[in-house]
């Protein structure tokens, strides 16, 4: 009988990341649960139940240690790490001159360093598993935002890392990739959404008419991280319903 995959989701008690744990779990993966508080996670992994076999592994991705702890907990439970995904992340907004050092400095030290500390520690156990990395990206890596320099630079990081990973890594087996999501529909899009004006403008700019649903994202992630996905590699996959298909103007058949 083959031993069951493991994958670790950062960032896993909300949004994307619970989402993505769910999916995993319903695949018959071992599922990591990475975050920096036990409570959110104990909610995830209740909800996994015996779906499948879950540990709840807390830490700071942007601390070096924290991801060893995180990587070594997994490998004494479960073995081996065949997925990692990395979606720890944290948005402060900010125009140029307005935006703080220390919360640019954040969403650097977790957008980014966490994703290179994970990476990392999870590396050793990847070799052995030809295993997968699928980063969350965002559009906001591939084009600018108003107010939001500090996060585009963020995420622009993680695209250009994936990409680089991939190029490094693929000669080895293991795959990497990335997602790059507009605005879902989550907790941290709750002010976007109780506020009609600006909700109203974001949806008339996405093609499709409507945010993400943060299950769209993770089966995104799952077929990346699986065997549909062979010879997918180096791809920043935009899950944005069309917003990034557009050059910008306006819609001049809405008249």
């Amino acid at each position: 009988m083959a031993q069951k995959k493991t994958v670790i989701v950062t960032g896993a008690g909300t949004g994307i990341g619970r989402a993505t744990a769910l999916r995993f779990a319903r695949d018959g993966y071992n599922v990591v649960l990475n975050g920096r508080g036990h409570t959110a996670l104990d909610a995830v992994a209740e909800e996994i139940g015996d779906h499948a076999a879950v540990l709840v592994a807390p830490g700071d991705v942007a601390k070096r240690g924290d991801a060893r702890q995180v990587v070594d907990a997994a490998l004494a439970k479960f073995g081996g790490i065949d997925v990692m995904v990395n979606n720890a992340g944290v948005v402060n907004p900010g125009a140029v001159d307005m935006l703080g050092d220390d919360d640019f400095e954040s969403m650097m030290a977790i957008n980014v360093g966490g994703v290179r500390n994970m990476v990392i520690a999870a590396l050793p156990a990847l070799r052995k598993s030809r295993g997968n990395i699928v980063n969350v990206s965002s559009v906001s890596g591939m084009r600018g935002d108003w107010a939001m320099q500090g996060y585009n630079a963020s995420k622009g990081a993680v695209s250009l890392m994936t990409q680089g990973m991939a190029l490094d890594l693929g000669k080895e087996g293991i795959r990497v990739n990335a997602v790059a999501p507009a605005t879902t529909n989550t907790r941290l899009a709750a002010p976007i959404q109780q506020a009609p004006k600006l909700s109203g403008a974001l949806n008339r700019r996405i093609p499709m008419g409507r945010l993400a649903e943060a299950d769209e994202v993770a089966n995104v992630i799952a077929f990346l991280a699986g065997p549909d996905a062979s010879f997918v590699n180096g791809v920043i996959l935009p899950v944005d319903g069309g917003l990034s298909a557009s050059n910008g103007q306006p819609d001049f058949t809405d008249q």
